[in-house]
């Protein structure tokens, strides 16, 4: 429904202050219309609070926010005044218009209006320099663009909500007021955002998290998430796929240590070119870090023991658990932690075996989003500024993953600069149920490890060869791809993967042997299931398991104790009537074993 009705409104033509015409679908149009908001935000708060000094208003995804230093701080509760202001703005059809000074020019014109953060940014432009200005009506902005070309092109326009921001974002300076918001070209595409918005606020996996007995945070450890019970439920069913699909197709796991000495580290690049995100220890007088990659733990273990040609390609899986130092103001409950479990896998072979082992990769990946219901859409990440090897190295290897996805003909962009240091690779984005998106899968292709690690196999000819490395994952962290299902499917998780499968209801007291039994089958058939024997009216009880996402429950009374049935109930498409125990038992087990959503 959001999707839809997105997609109309951004065919609206939107007509640039350079004169330019191009739509909200376009990345160049969505952005010149946010950051035309910001600028009305800034004059906004300027004709509200005219002592206030502006830092900077970018256009950001899903919107857009302006930083202000004000002589007090500004709140939730001023937002709807300066929303109102924003609209007269829009009303009153300001023409946007481009102005350019040479930099001194531009400095003394900022100094004049009395905005130093303005001036410092002026000041840190290069000398000779053309710098740009926008200006709508009495407001004037340094700013290099693009914008619209007149205020009353952004007829929707939303704040949401008020935060403190770091001028440059360093705690050192001084803390600024940031305003986020948001627009349209319609208000029938504002108000489906805001629905899909307060849609993810029901959804947030944090909250379904809490109600769901899956997992908490606790002050004691920030960014390190604790699995509760039910959690471990959802997590073990998730790794027990993984390992089902990955032995079936020629995999062995290994486990490698969670800290290995600052020498792996450096032999591998991370401690260059990480080392501000590891967790260190010194052992021994020696330094020690914990693993924020499995990489260089699985290329130990290939060098443990002797490799022929005949041995490749060698598919090596690993759970690791990493640790990564995130910075407070970053973490975000399962989507951004300090720990998670990485579904790593390592592959080593040799140059002829790249195109079927990547496009063994991409099926599996394909595979298992099927599974869940996720599209998703490629991209293929080239060499980045601060990466290591030949050029000669990194054209094979791009090379290669560019002609895995050619032979499968699936469709892909080019995100230059984007690869790891190591390697270029393939990143699988997944849509989620509210069309958000997320980087899950990655294939990187690795010819800089082995070398660094000496790395070799005997090929036919006799002689030494060094392999070609793949860096895989499928789920990517774990504990991320947890977050993302508890929102997608809203807590109400498939069969096979809910926590508890049925309920077991009895009306009374009287039914509660009856419900054992029942309850006891279950378990004998391998169904997750709970017996709810509590001294509650059975619409509670019914009300209750609903309220924990439980697929089916199932009541028992009178008749059904007499006719030896149970009444079943389905989280879905409520009443399913009566049926025998296994009948019920071979129906859940057909569901399981489907994986049917």
């Amino acid at each position: 429904m959001f999707f839809d009705r997105e997609k109309e409104s951004r065919t609206v033509k939107i007509q640039l202050q350079d004169g330019q015409i191009t739509t909200f679908e376009e990345e160049l149009g969505r952005n010149a219309f946010r950051h035309t908001a910001s600028h009305i935000l800034a004059q906004a708060v300027k004709r509200l609070y005219p002592q206030t000094k502006l830092a900077i208003g970018p256009a950001i995804a899903d919107g857009f926010y302006y930083d202000f230093d004000t002589e007090a701080p500004l709140t939730q509760d001023d937002l709807g005044a300066i929303e109102a202001e924003m609209r007269k703005i829009v009303k009153e059809g300001l023409t946007l218009e481009r102005f350019t000074l040479p930099k001194e020019e531009a400095i003394e014109l900022v100094r004049s209006m009395g905005e130093p953060y303005k001036e410092e940014l002026a000041q840190n432009l290069p000398e000779g320099a053309t710098i740009s200005f926008y200006r709508q009506g009495e407001f004037v902005d340094l700013c290099a663009g693009p914008h619209v070309g007149n205020t009353k092109v952004v007829k929707a326009i939303k704040l949401t909500s008020v935060a403190g921001a770091y001028w440059h974002g360093d705690e050192k300076n001084k803390m600024l007021t940031r305003i986020y918001g948001t627009c349209f070209p319609t208000k029938e595409e504002l108000s489906a955002y805001l629905e899909r918005i307060e849609e993810a606020k029901r959804r947030d996996h944090r909250k379904l998290g809490k109600e769901l007995g899956l997992f908490t945070f606790m002050e004691e450890g920030p960014g390190f998430p604790f699995f509760l019970p039910k959690g471990m439920v959802l997590k073990n069913t998730l790794i027990e796929y993984w390992r089902k699909i990955h032995e079936r197709e020629g995999y062995i796991e290994i486990s490698t240590p969670v800290m290995l000495s600052r020498q792996l580290w450096e032999t591998s690049g991370h401690w260059d070119h990480y080392k501000e995100n590891m967790y260190t220890s010194t052992i021994d007088g020696e330094d020690f870090a914990i693993k924020p990659m499995n990489c260089p733990g699985g290329m130990l273990v290939y060098k443990s023991s002797g490799h022929s040609y005949r041995d490749l390609p060698l598919r090596m899986g690993e759970l690791g658990l990493v640790h990564r130092h995130e910075k407070s103001g970053a973490l975000h409950g399962l989507m951004r932690v300090r720990c998670f479990t990485q579904d790593d896998a390592h592959i080593f072979m040799t140059p002829e075996q790249i195109t079927d082992e990547i496009k063994g990769v991409v099926r599996l990946i394909d595979e298992v989003y099927s599974v869940f219901g996720f599209p998703y859409h490629v991209e293929l990440s080239t060499r980045p500024d601060n990466s290591i090897g030949s050029d000669e190295d990194w054209e094979m290897a791009t090379d290669g993953l560019k002609k895995a996805l050619d032979e499968l003909g699936m469709p892909y962009s080019i995100n230059e600069g984007d690869g790891a240091f190591y390697g270029p690779k393939i990143d699988f984005h997944l849509e989620d149920s509210l069309g958000r998106t997320w980087q899950c899968g990655t294939i990187q292709l690795d010819f800089q490890l082995p070398l660094r690690f000496e790395a070799e196999y005997t090929g036919a000819d006799g002689e030494k060869h060094r392999p070609i490395m793949i860096h895989r994952v499928v789920f990517g962290s774990i504990e991320r791809f947890i977050g993302i299902l508890t929102e997608h499917f809203a807590g109400k998780f498939p069969t096979w993967l809910a926590p508890v499968q049925a309920m077991v209801l009895p009306i009374s007291d009287r039914f509660q042997d009856y419900a054992k039994g029942v309850y006891s089958a279950l378990k004998a058939a391998g169904i997750r299931a709970e017996l709810d024997g509590r001294d509650e009216k059975i619409g509670y009880k019914i009300r209750d398991a609903r309220l924990n996402r439980i697929p089916y429950m199932l009541i028992v009374g009178e008749k059904e104790e007499s006719d030896k049935t149970i009444s079943v109930r389905s989280r879905g498409e409520g009443e399913q009537g009566s049926c025998t125990v296994e009948t019920f038992v071979n129906r859940v087990l057909d569901e399981i074993q489907r994986k049917a959503r």
